[in-house]
């Protein structure tokens, strides 16, 4: 059904289509073209970035992650279960075994304190999934690593533009992935980037994502003809759709400060209902700087988060859950695990709300919303 006030519309900015047409003009529209130099260049420069490759999606991101990291078949590798599939996919596609840790109660993140416990002779990589594009305490995790000889493979899908400590999220592990879906805060309908920190790395994920050859060298001259050279795969993006993002990022500070605008309207309103204690919103530390990527409520139980999505949905209001634990899923499963395992990553999952969120709603829409969640709690009061 169509809704008054959908979860997410992408946000345009406006030059979008100008540089489309630039790019068609060029006669460049397959991938490494001018645009995606000037998207890369971008974020190296913009978020202190060590190196930036595009990528098709952030699940791709994630996929050349797991082979640069040599992630072979019994290898393990933690992460937290409450996360997107690819998340574990990428490596799960290199014969890899996930290794799910549960999460904080306050950030959603993976628990810092129960990584080292979970550490096994197998372990070859630790992911953090920075959750609602809010960071996780990633010095505690990078110690961890250090300590043990891991590397760590930072899923900053939902975390470009946000920061730790100062430093943006996607820099501060080995690799870095980022996602540029039109759910996301910049977009170019599908796309992302890795990250890689290291040189060495770097030149490896260049011949990865060009199919394994060297045909980056090439078009440099740095060989005179370009072969098979490596495992790979078609990971890069149209140039085309590089221009489309490049009017994206261009535009970060505008965009982020619309969708602070929106968190905000959200945290005052919402407020009473969690001084009453109905409902806990989205936080996160001092030292965690958010890119307002979406705004959550936790309710009391499944009852009244099924009840409250039912009752926005009838008003022409779509909100949404979240993640079902993959630990709790067939594949999940199918490795061992069971529900009762991770009992944080499963209460939240069971009482998740995402409200609407994107950089254009409007503020009757923002007061539409607001009005029906405390009109929802008000008739729940009175049963």
């Amino acid at each position: 059904m169509a809704y008054r006030i959908p979860f997410n519309k992408p946000h345009l900015t406006g030059r979008e289509l100008e540089y489309v047409g630039q790019c068609l003009a060029g006669g460049k529209l397959s991938g490494d073209g001018r645009f995606t130099q000037r998207c890369q260049r971008y974020m190296q420069e913009q978020f202190g970035a060590g190196q930036v490759l595009l990528t098709t999606s952030g699940t791709t991101a994630l996929e050349m992650a797991a082979l640069l990291c040599d992630v072979q078949p019994g290898d393990e590798v933690i992460m937290p279960s409450f996360t997107f599939v690819s998340t574990a996919n990428a490596f799960v596609l290199r014969g890899a075994k996930p290794v799910f840790v549960d999460i904080r109660r306050d950030t959603l993140n993976l628990d810092e304190r129960l990584i080292e416990q979970a550490i096994t002779p197998l372990t070859k990589v630790i992911v953090p999934v920075h959750y609602a594009g809010i960071a996780c305490e990633m010095d505690a995790i990078n110690a961890i690593a250090a300590r043990h000889g891991l590397r760590v493979v930072e899923d900053a899908a939902q975390g470009v533009n946000a920061t730790y400590r100062g430093a943006f999220l996607g820099t501060l592990g080995d690799f870095g992935c980022y996602s540029f879906h039109e759910t996301k805060n910049f977009v170019c309908g599908e796309g992302g980037a890795l990250i890689s920190k290291h040189a060495g790395d770097y030149q490896r994920a260049e011949i990865i994502r060009e199919k394994g050859t060297n045909r980056s060298q090439f078009f440099r001259g740095q060989v005179d003809k370009y072969t098979w050279v490596d495992v790979g795969s078609s990971f890069l993006p149209a140039d085309i759709l590089a221009a489309f993002l490049l009017a994206q990022l261009e535009h970060t500070a505008e965009i982020t400060a619309k969708r602070r605008r929106v968190h905000e309207h959200y945290r005052r309103a919402l407020q009473p209902l969690a001084e009453r204690g109905l409902v806990t919103l989205t936080t996160w530390p001092e030292h965690c700087g958010p890119n307002y990527h979406m705004f959550y409520l936790l309710t009391e139980s499944l009852a009244v988060r099924t009840a409250l999505i039912e009752h926005l949905q009838a008003a022409g209001i779509l909100a949404v859950f979240h993640y079902v634990p993959l630990h709790t899923s067939p594949m999940g499963a199918s490795m061992g695990y069971r529900p009762g395992m991770l009992p944080v990553s499963e209460a939240v999952s069971d009482r998740l709300v995402r409200l609407p969120f994107y950089a254009d709603l409007t503020q009757m829409e923002l007061d539409s919303i607001a009005e029906e969640i405390l009109a929802f709690y008000s008739i729940a009061a009175r049963r």
